[in-house]
C-alpha cells in the first residue's frame, strides 16, 4: 500500500498520507509532509473530542461515572477505556504515544500557518453506532475481543507497526474483522471512510493534505473519485447519529418477560399453583444469582451484590430498567472515586489487575460483569422452565 496517494480531482489536489497511529516514522512522515508540500489545508483523522483530549490530557479527572451509567453509557465507556489502553501498551513498546502522528500533523501545520480540519466522525457516535447495531451475541464478541487484544501481553516491534500500513498486512486485517465482526467493520471503517471523504471534500483550498489511518486509505480515496464523478454527495446525516431502535427492537425487549409470564401462567394452569410459584422461584434463583455472581467476581461491595441479586429480576420485567445499573450506582455510592482514580484510569485500563485496583474501573467491571451474568441466568432459566413444565 502506498502510504501517500495524490488525487486531482475537479482541478483540486487532494494528498493522503497514510499513517500507521503510533508510528516513530508516521510522526516524521507527517510533519516532513507539511512542511514541504506547503497544502492549503490539513485535514487530520481526528474528531472535536479527541482534539481536546489531545490537548488537555488531564480531562480524565472531570469524568462523572454515575452520569455515565445513567446514560446508559457504561459498555462504550469500557470499550472505549480497553481500545484505548491497547493502543497506549502498543505504543509504549516502539516509544510511541497513540495519536502522536497527528500531534505532530497539527503542530506542522501551526507553525506554518497551515489552517487544520478536524475531518473524523466524532468517536462516541461510532462506538454507540457499532454497539447499538449488534445483537447481544455480537456484543459480547466485541467486547470480548477488545479485551482479548487489551491484555495480551506479546510484544510488538517497531516494524511490526511500520507493516500495518503495508496493503498486504492491511487487507488481512480487514478481512478477519468482517469475518469476525462484519457489523463493527461497517461502522468502523465503511461509514468512517464515508464520512472522512465527505469531510476532507469540504475542506478549503485547491491543495489538501489529509493524514489518516493507512487502513482508510483505499476507501477514502474510492469515496473522494465518486464525489468528484457525481455520483455520490456530501450528505452523511444518516450516519452521524445512534439509530434509534425500530419497532422490531422495542418489541424484542419486551419478549423475554412475555414468554416468561407465559410460561408461569402455563405452569398454574397445568401444574396448579404450586408448580408455577416453583417456577418462578427458580428463575428468580438463576436471574438473580449469577447477577450477584457476577457481581461478586468483581469484587462489588457485599450491598452491590445483594442489589444484584434483587436488581436483575427488576431489570428483566422492566426492559428500560438493567441490573448493572443498579450494581454501579450502589459501588459508585459505597466506594466512591478519588481523584487519583480519575488520574490513573487510562494506566489501570492496561491490565486487569488495574481495572481492579481503580474504583472507577471496579465500578465498569461490576457493571458489567453482574449484566452479563443476569443475562446468562435467562438463558440458562427459560430452557430449564420448558423442562419442568413438560415433565
Amino acid at each position: 500500500m502506498q502510504t501517500v496517494k495524490k488525487l486531482v480531482l475537479q482541478n483540486r489536489e487532494i494528498i493522503l498520507l497514510g499513517t500507521a497511529h503510533i508510528s516513530k516514522e508516521s510522526m516524521e512522515e507527517a510533519d516532513r509532509s507539511i512542511r514541504e508540500m506547503k497544502p492549503d489545508c490539513v485535514a487530520v483523522e481526528l474528531d472535536e473530542q479527541r482534539y481536546k483530549s489531545m490537548q488537555d490530557p488531564e480531562s480524565w479527572k472531570n469524568l462523572d461515572i454515575v452520569k455515565v451509567l445513567k446514560e446508559k453509557r457504561g459498555f462504550i465507556m469500557l470499550a472505549n477505556l480497553v481500545l484505548g489502553s491497547f493502543q497506549r501498551r502498543m505504543g509504549s513498546d516502539v516509544g510511541v504515544k497513540p495519536g502522536d502522528e497527528m500531534r505532530a500533523a497539527v503542530a506542522a501545520a501551526k507553525e506554518e500557518d497551515i489552517p487544520v480540519v478536524l475531518v473524523d466522525r466524532p468517536i462516541q457516535t461510532t462506538l454507540r453506532r457499532a454497539w447499538a447495531r449488534n445483537s447481544f451475541w455480537g456484543k459480547i464478541k466485541l467486547l470480548s475481543a477488545l479485551f482479548a487484544a487489551a491484555f495480551e501481553k506479546d510484544e510488538i516491534s517497531a516494524e511490526d507497526i511500520e507493516n500495518l500500513k503495508r496493503s498486504s498486512e492491511m487487507d488481512s486485517m480487514m478481512g478477519e474483522l468482517a469475518d469476525y465482526l462484519p457489523t463493527v467493520k461497517t461502522v468502523l471503517i465503511d461509514e468512517r471512510d464515508r464520512y472522512l471523504a465527505s469531510r476532507i471534500w469540504e475542506a478549503k483550498g485547491n491543495k489538501v493534505l489529509a493524514v489518516l489511518g493507512a487502513g482508510h486509505l483505499p476507501g477514502v480515496e474510492a469515496h473522494l473519485n465518486k464525489i468528484a464523478a457525481g455520483e455520490a454527495n456530501c450528505d452523511t446525516s444518516d450516519i452521524e447519529n445512534v439509530p434509534t431502535p425500530g419497532i422490531g427492537s422495542k418489541i424484542a425487549g419486551w419478549i423475554f418477560p412475555l414468554v416468561l409470564s407465559a410460561l408461569i401462567i402455563a405452569g398454574f394452569f397445568i401444574n396448579g399453583a404450586q408448580a408455577s410459584l416453583d417456577m418462578l422461584i427458580r428463575w428468580v434463583l438463576w436471574n438473580g444469582s449469577l447477577a450477584a455472581l457476577g457481581t461478586l467476581l468483581a469484587l462489588g461491595h457485599p450491598l452491590a451484590i445483594i442489589t444484584g441479586f434483587v436488581g436483575a429480576p427488576l431489570g428483566t420485567i422492566n426492559p428500560f430498567l438493567a441490573v448493572g445499573l443498579f450494581t454501579g450506582l450502589v459501588q459508585a455510592w459505597i466506594r466512591k472515586p478519588k481523584v487519583e482514580d480519575m488520574e490513573s484510569l487510562a494506566d489501570d485500563a492496561a491490565s486487569l489487575k488495574g481495572l481492579y485496583k481503580n474504583r472507577i474501573g471496579r465500578v465498569l467491571l461490576v457493571f458489567f460483569l453482574s449484566s452479563l451474568g443476569g443475562a446468562i441466568g435467562n438463558f440458562i432459566a427459560v430452557p430449564a422452565l420448558v423442562g419442568s413444565l413438560l415433565r
